[in-house]
C-alpha cells in the first residue's frame, strides 16, 4: 500500500476527504521526523514504537578484501512492532 492508497482508505473509513487524509498523513510524517530528530520516543500502543538508539563503535570487515575497518559510533531509529501489528502479520 502506497501513500495514495493509504490516504484513500483512511478517507473511506473516516468520512473525510482524500485531501484531508493526505494532509494528516503529511502532518504525521513531519511530527515523527521532528520527534525522532530531538531523540524523543514515539509510542502508538499495540501498533509500533519508534525510538532513537545509540550504536557503539565497532570493528567490521570489508567484504571484498577482508580488511578490518573501524565503524564509528552513531545514532539510529529503532522501530518495534506492537502486539496488534504482530497479530495482524500472523493472519
Amino acid at each position: 500500500m502506497n501513500r495514495t492508497d493509504l490516504a484513500s482508505t483512511i478517507a473511506q473509513k473516516t468520512g473525510v476527504s482524500v485531501k484531508d487524509a493526505n494532509a494528516v498523513i503529511g502532518g504525521l510524517n513531519d511530527v515523527i521526523l521532528e520527534a525522532v530528530g530531538r531523540g524523543d520516543k514515539i509510542q502508538l500502543p499495540g501498533l509500533l514504537t519508534i525510538e532513537v538508539v545509540d550504536r557503539a563503535a565497532r570493528t567490521g570487515r570489508n567484504p571484498q578484501t577482508g580488511e578490518e575497518i573501524q565503524i564509528a559510533a552513531t545514532k539510529a531509529a529503532k522501530v518495534t512492532a506492537g502486539s496488534k501489528l504482530k497479530a495482524a502479520a500472523k493472519g
